[in-house]
């Protein structure tokens, strides 16, 4: 349905997400944070899913939280707050513990809880005329959905206090330059870089592919030796796999392989 809050299309193991609130910049609405979180559980599930992308309608990719739900007013119960955002936040940090790759194709405005859906994706492709920014402290909020930790992940802890004690917008040429997003591209070949990145992903071996995203997200809280038990449990299971064996065969064959997730 083109009025869906938010649009799904599947090609192959690639499924897009595009979120579909443009007369509000893409706002996480509760009809669209009810849309999203009904199809991250759905992908959540499905052994045929290989890459996931999200993006936005119109002219933004996100525009971040509903200004009426962040506001609840003088006097309001901190405890009630607390337990309400924490649900909120998870409803959208869920795409981190899919086991496909996610690629956020940023089309345009990324703002405040708009911009920490796009950096809880694996992989983040910017137009270069896009706008991301870490808005919360101009609003006189602190940031939420992970915003200090996925940040400060990315870019470190310099540039983190810029963002964030700024509230200053950069565009998409700047954020790659600093690590926020993996590329910019002009508006016109997003779509285009996206596609073919994701067709690159979806046609690795998805077993392979699944247990690298679990091992980079362990990679970035654990130490050598655990992370070398994790690759001598991880290794073995892609050894005795028909994707393997299909890997070597096209090589050997000079041609492409035909994974089937086995």
């Amino acid at each position: 349905m083109a009025d869906a809050p938010v649009l799904v299309e599947r090609s192959g193991g690639i499924v897009t997400l595009t979120l579909n609130k443009p007369d509000v910049r893409n706002a996480m609405t509760a009809d669209l944070t009810e849309a999203f979180t009904a199809e991250i559980e759905r992908l959540a599930g499905d052994p045929d899913a290989r890459v996931l992308i999200v993006t936005g309608a119109g002219k933004a990719f996100c525009a971040g939280g509903d200004l009426s739900f962040i506001q609840p007013g003088p006097g309001a119960s901190v405890p009630a707050i607390r337990a309400r955002m924490r649900s909120f936040y998870g409803k959208f940090l869920a795409v981190r513990d899919l086991e496909i790759p996610t690629i956020a194709a940023i089309n345009g405005s990324a703002v405040g809880a708009g911009l920490c859906l796009a950096l809880a994706c694996d992989i983040r492709i910017a137009s270069t005329g896009a706008k991301l920014t870490a808005a919360f402290t101009k609003l006189g909020l602190h940031p939420g959905m992970a915003g200090t930790y996925l940040l400060t992940r990315l870019v470190g802890s310099a540039r983190a206090a810029d963002l964030l004690f700024t509230s200053r917008i950069v565009d998409g040429t700047e954020a790659e330059a600093m690590g926020l997003v993996n590329r910019a591209v002009p508006g016109d070949a997003l779509a285009k870089e996206v596609r073919t990145l994701a067709e690159q992903i979806a046609a690795n071996a998805p077993i392979a592919t699944r247990l690298v995203k679990r091992a980079i997200q362990l990679a970035e809280r654990n130490d050598l030796d655990t992370m070398l038990e994790y690759e001598a449990l991880a290794q073995p299971v892609t050894m005795a796999t028909a994707d393997l064996l299909e890997g070597l065969a096209a090589v050997k064959e000079k041609r492409a392989p035909k994974f089937e997730g086995r």
